[in-house]
């Protein structure tokens, strides 16, 4: 079964226009007169290579390969501890529901078979390549947007958010998670972080429905520890902190289920890793 969206909400990313000609393997924009790649359950708007500027992010492109198996050690290995929140936003605004919704930076993952997969590398599970600065949805076309620590990979995600607003319908709904205090990840480039109240100021033109930590001060604090104890013990060597590195991971990381008591904590948003909001298009 086909994941992609209806034609009739496709855009051209570069000049906006409507005026699409679907072809075999082919989309022309008529009035630009660029050319996109189709084919079965995906449209090709850019075409970039997942890069990395380091070793470890070499290592989680590897596994990306593999989505279940990157799935199990995101869970697991992971420093940071967060409740399923995509599993809970399926459950109260995608399922038995008629809505069109996609997910803005799924990477290799594939949450439900209802959600469209969208990210600018060209993954497995992917079905629409392209830049999330520049959506090929036309203007309030979908009903619900779900965003995992994306935004703080992109230099402006002011940008990123105001094309979420713009291809929301009226009522629409975004679920955005971003970090707050966690290490340099980059993917293949890392930004920036925001607090509670950054988020609130980004998403200033939506109705916050909810705002809350979802990643606790415990995995805040051991993804931090787990990179100063690593720097501290090479001794300069970039070779033997990411020998390090990996076994100080495979050692402390149980220690972020703490934040199942933690993160409830009034105090938890000081240094909590993470904050999910969930908004409504006004």
């Amino acid at each position: 079964m086909s994941k992609l969206p209806p034609r009739k909400i496709i855009i051209c990313p570069k000049c906006r226009s409507q005026k699409l000609r679907f072809r075999t393997g082919r989309i022309i924009c008529i009035s630009c007169e660029n050319e996109f790649l189709t084919c079965k359950n995906k449209m090709k708007f850019i075409q970039l290579q997942a890069n990395a500027h380091d070793t470890l992010n070499s290592i989680k492109n590897l596994f990306k390969k593999f989505p279940k198996i990157y799935a199990f050690l995101m869970k697991v290995v992971s420093p940071v501890y967060s409740p399923n929140f995509t599993k809970k936003f399926v459950k109260n605004y995608i399922e038995n529901q008629r809505v069109l919704a996609i997910n803005l930076g799924s990477g290799s993952t594939n949450i439900h078979p209802n959600i469209i997969n969208v990210d600018c590398y060209d993954y497995k599970n992917v079905n629409i390549i392209c830049d999330i600065k520049f959506l090929p949805f036309a203007d309030s076309s979908v009903d619900r947007i779900l965003n995992a620590a994306v935004l703080e990979h992109i230099p402006s995600p002011e940008c990123a958010v105001n094309e979420m607003k713009r291809i929301l319908k009226q009522g629409g709904i975004v679920c955005c998670y971003m970090p707050f205090i966690v290490g340099f990840h980059a993917s293949p480039a890392d930004y920036s972080r925001l607090t509670m109240e950054g988020l609130r100021t980004l998403f200033k033109d939506f109705e916050i429905i909810s705002l809350e930590v979802c990643g606790g001060p415990t995995s805040g604090m051991l993804w931090i520890f787990q990179e100063w104890l690593a720097i501290v013990l090479s001794f300069g060597s970039k070779k033997l902190y990411l020998i390090l590195y990996l076994i100080i991971i495979s050692i402390t990381w149980p220690i972020k289920f703490l934040d199942i008591l933690l993160m409830k904590h009034p105090k938890a948003s000081n240094i909590a890793s993470g904050f999910l909001v969930t908004a409504k298009k006004k």
